[in-house]
């Protein structure tokens, strides 16, 4: 998903669930923060390295390509970005290698999920955010497995574009470009996405990366052959998605709100979201390369109040200025994402899956190293501290 939706579609849905106006905006920022904490970002920060919960190109081009990179990459992918759905898949006539990663594959509602809302309970507003991220994007990256793997991950000749029309829908073959620099063509549905390797493990068979933007795009409905689904063809419609993850994160936030006791896997606030359903719908359905500016717009119309851009320097200041950083914006945020990568990755490796590596531990990993390094003065190599 973009910031249209992470951003300001999660804005709404938070006021939608009561929290007030600057509540909201809390809520919205952690939850496109998740999409740019980096351990460039955090590493600027002085702040734990650990709490990354997103890779640039660049950091995912320079990562190692051995079991140990590949648990790094999954560790953050997996936790964030694509939720498994089933570490207990079932799948017969498959080796345990392949069948790890086939575990791997997110979709909404699994039991990672329920467990990730709850997580959330009683917690921070920037837990509540990272918690509405992974949510929303159960049901962006349906399909895709946030670890590298060809016969998960990859997209074929085979990938058409349905486009709607007076009496139903019109296929249309999707080509792709490989131009990093090159924008998206929705109108000839021209999409970018990454070179084709035949490695099983290369990095550009990460996530949705073959499938380029199309997951991202909450207008597109397409569908493909996945080799995971023995090649048996798989429609994604994005608009149907996209507005049961808003309904869905509406009922999840009034569940960490207080309003139910407990939270319920399937279950979409469809009365409180329904006044807006056609305006919500028809923001989902138009074909453009971003819809901030309508999202935005009805935020600010729910609320009444202005709803400022993201801007990742915001809190920045207030983080390195401060004593206690734990209590920062920031320093809850990284404590959050901390708990979520080491519930995640514990999940995983319980279920006696290794390729997320070992879990994540926040005591040895986050702010409490930190203290223990600044009290001994301990060096790393190079004479840096660690």
């Amino acid at each position: 998903m973009n910031n249209d939706f992470h951003y300001y579609a999660t804005y709404c849905s938070a006021y939608l669930a009561g929290y007030s106006h600057e509540e909201c905006l809390e809520i919205c920022y952690s939850a496109q923060l998740v999409d740019w904490c980096t351990r460039t970002f955090l590493s600027k920060l002085k702040a734990p390295l650990a709490a990354a919960t997103t890779q640039l190109s660049l950091e995912l081009m320079d990562e190692r390509s051995d079991s140990i990179g590949i648990q790094d990459i999954t560790r953050i992918w997996s936790s964030f970005h694509f939720l498994p759905y089933d570490l207990h898949a079932k799948k017969p006539h498959c080796s345990k290698r392949y069948l790890n990663k086939y575990r791997l594959i997110c979709k909404p509602n699994g039991d990672l999920l329920a467990k990730t809302v709850n997580l959330a309970k009683g917690k921070s507003l920037q837990a509540v955010g990272i918690a509405m991220h992974v949510l929303a994007d159960t049901w962006a990256h349906k399909n895709f497995a946030g670890t590298p793997s060809l016969v998960i991950n990859n997209i074929n000749y085979y990938i058409y574009e349905l486009l709607p029309d007076d009496e139903g829908f019109t296929e249309r073959p999707i080509k792709f470009s490989h131009n990093p620099s090159a924008k998206d063509d929705i109108e000839n549905s021209v999409y970018v996405n990454t070179i084709y390797q035949d490695s099983e493990n290369a990095i550009m068979n990460l996530g949705h990366g073959r499938a380029g933007h199309l997951p991202d795009y909450s207008f597109i409905r397409y569908k493909y052959l996945p080799a995971w689904a023995e090649y048996e063809e798989e429609l994604k419609d994005n608009p149907s998605d996209y507005y049961h993850a808003v309904c869905q994160m509406v009922y999840a936030m009034k569940y960490l709100r207080g309003e139910y006791e407990t939270f319920e896997k399937c279950t979409y606030d469809i009365e409180s979201v329904g006044k807006w359903e056609k305006r919500i719908k028809d923001i989902i359905g138009k074909r453009r390369l971003n819809a901030a500016e309508d999202w935005k717009a009805l935020g600010e119309e729910l609320s009444g109040e202005k709803i400022v851009p993201f801007e990742l320097e915001r809190y920045h200041n207030e983080f390195t200025s401060a004593d206690d950083k734990e209590n920062t914006f920031l320093g809850k945020f990284i404590n959050a994402a901390l708990a979520q990568k080491s519930m995640v990755s514990t999940e995983i490796y319980q279920s006696g899956n290794k390729l997320a590596g070992h879990p994540v531990n926040p005591d040895k990993e986050g702010f409490k190293k930190k203290r223990r390094s600044e009290r001994s003065g301990k060096k790393g190599k190079g004479g840096k501290e660690i």
